[in-house]
């Protein structure tokens, strides 16, 4: 169940608390690929409660700026109207630092990786399944490569069974960001947090369960890129 309208931010008045927690919701989702959690939002703008942080929400919703998913504890959506306005925006920024004639130099062409094998780099030709062109602006960073999710345990970050994860090869990533990372033979989508003792790979879904990578572990691991962005595949 969703509230939904298509009402652009400027068609409508916020109050200042409100268009805070607006650009707080923006600037997490470009940031890391997800919304914020109601607790995040409580955290960082320093309310006593998740519920007051709730509330905002609620208005917000009622406004048409954004959109709540019951039951998901990142359940916040930007109406496709907002995420237009931010692509475009971001679109005009980089046609002010690059001078780009042709048309086709704003599109990426990148590679879907499937499944991964046992020791071999993840962009290994045998992993690629095909090649997507897409929109640059599409993505706040640039990608590198498209990683087909399997399973549902980041579900409550909106990402699903079968979706694209647009991911950007990187070798480090800051606590909270969405990462691809290598355990062993495995590949999994999990969020970083480091921790005193180590490592541990959040899921999104309280069906999964942690993982924790500490020297007792004996898991062997390594990160392959972070996310920044997700192409919802229908097919």
């Amino acid at each position: 169940m969703t509230h939904s309208t298509e009402s652009k931010p400027s068609e409508v008045k916020l109050t200042a608390r409100q268009q805070q927690i607006l650009e707080l919701v923006q600037n997490a989702i470009e940031r890391t690929g997800a919304p914020p959690t109601r607790a995040e939002i409580a955290t960082e703008l320093g309310f006593k409660s998740a519920n007051a942080a709730e509330e905002h929400l609620q208005a917000l919703a009622r406004k048409g700026v954004i959109e709540l998913v019951v039951g998901t504890s990142r359940g916040i959506r930007l109406p496709s109207s907002q995420l237009r306005a931010l692509n475009r925006a971001r679109q005009l920024t980089q046609e002010k630092q690059y001078l780009l004639p042709i048309p086709s130099l704003a599109q990426l062409c990148l590679p879907l990786v499937g499944r991964v094998a046992a020791g071999n780099p993840i962009l290994a030709q045998e992993h690629i399944e095909q090649t997507y062109t897409v929109e640059a602006s599409m993505f706040a960073q640039r990608p590198d490569f498209l990683l087909k999710v399997q399973g549902m345990s980041m579900r409550d970050a909106g990402i699903m069974d079968g979706d694209l994860l647009a991911v950007q090869k990187s070798a480090e990533a800051r606590n909270g960001q969405i990462v691809v990372a290598r355990l062993g033979d495995e590949v999994t989508v999990k969020r970083l947090q480091r921790t005193r003792i180590g490592i541990e790979l959040l899921p999104e879904n309280p069906d999964f369960q942690p993982i924790v990578i500490s020297n007792r572990s004996g898991i062997e691991f390594s990160l392959e890129g972070i996310a920044v962005g997700l192409i919802r595949n229908r097919f």
